[in-house]
């Protein structure tokens, strides 16, 4: 089974993270948002990855190559970036006729069995009920399940079906038709090609969608949001019994402390994941991710994304630092 997976955003609700790398490859949990997603993919059976780059694009391909040699991975650059609908048409050269493919955007990590969805036989979208939905694609339903009706953030909401940002589309090539009709009438929502009105598109000639309610689903598209990921993934993750030593230095789980960190008489969690390299020295740190190569002293931090190889000294408070960054509050 192939995957798209376009990563060509900005990532403008994570600055300042995202002036200095890809929203994907913002840490959570230990690992890049993308690994999570990847190691998630390749769980499941998929074996082709289409990766649709843009900003930054070159280190996301780098990482994809580092971390997963044997990847069979494909990297089309997106440019001029013209929305969802234009990014996933960019893997247009290389979907065959009738072939069946998942598109998974870069930003959102899921829990679910996709192999079930294969064997049901028909496209599938994933939702998830919220409180406000014009922010999202909303969903409506006929009595049967199926899709009646596609709506990128309306107005006034018929549905409180959210879009999450997973499709099981059986019939990619027809996509790609509806696609690429819309691009060639110039067809914009907000000034961009939008993928649900090319889905609404191949509903309208007739194919059948349903929806599902994934196990979990993670939106790392904020601090917040990448924060509450953070600390719900820590206590999922099943890894080896860890005994960290460090001096005069008191870890509460759920903690990822990666390897050759320098850590003295400070107080480490819960909720915390620290980068590679890194110092923390007389802080208290909690629900929290700090990067690799980053220095923290005489800190109180909580709720605080810290960037890598940044320096911080002296401070009580939350923070959303980016990386290369020097603060000195002392």
């Amino acid at each position: 089974m192939k995957v798209i997976i376009p990563v060509a955003g900005i990532g403008s609700k994570l600055r300042p993270h995202t002036h200095t790398q890809p929203k994907a490859l913002v840490p959570v949990a230990g690992k890049a948002i993308l690994s999570h997603i990847v190691d998630f993919l390749l769980h499941s059976g998929c074996t082709e990855f289409i990766f649709i780059i843009g900003y930054m694009g070159d280190k996301i391909e780098l990482h994809v190559k580092e971390k997963y040699p044997k990847l069979k991975a494909t990297f089309i650059l997106q440019e001029p970036r013209q929305g969802t609908g234009h990014a996933v048409y960019m893997a247009h050269a290389c979907i065959k006729k009738k072939e069946g493919v998942f598109i998974v955007f870069g930003d959102t990590i899921f829990d679910y069995d996709l192999r079930a969805l294969i064997k049901e036989g028909v496209s599938s979208l994933a939702v998830k009920k919220v409180e406000d939905p014009r922010q999202y694609g909303v969903v409506e339903l006929d009595e049967n399940g199926y899709v009646t009706n596609l709506q990128e953030k309306p107005k006034i909401p018929k549905s409180n079906l959210a879009l999450t940002g997973l499709y099981y589309i059986k019939q990619a090539s027809e996509l790609m038709n509806c696609m690429k009709a819309q691009i060639e009438a110039n067809e914009k929502n907000n000034d961009e090609f939008s993928l649900t009105a090319g889905l609404m598109a191949m509903i309208a000639q007739g194919q059948k969608f349903k929806t599902f309610q994934t196990g979990s689903w993670f939106d790392c598209g904020s601090r917040i949001s990448l924060l509450e990921t953070n600390a719900t993934l820590l206590k999922r993750i099943k890894k080896k019994k860890t005994s960290y030593h460090y001096h005069n230095t008191i870890i509460i789980e759920p903690v990822s402390i990666a390897d050759d960190c320098n850590i003295r008489n400070s107080i480490i969690g819960p909720n915390v994941s620290v980068g590679e390299k890194t110092i923390i020295e007389k802080s208290i740190v909690r629900d929290s991710i700090i990067g690799s190569y980053s220095q923290i002293e005489t800190a109180i931090l909580h709720e605080s994304v810290v960037g890598s190889d940044a320096y911080l000294k002296g401070l009580s408070q939350s923070l959303n630092i980016g990386d290369s960054t020097e603060i000195d509050f002392s």
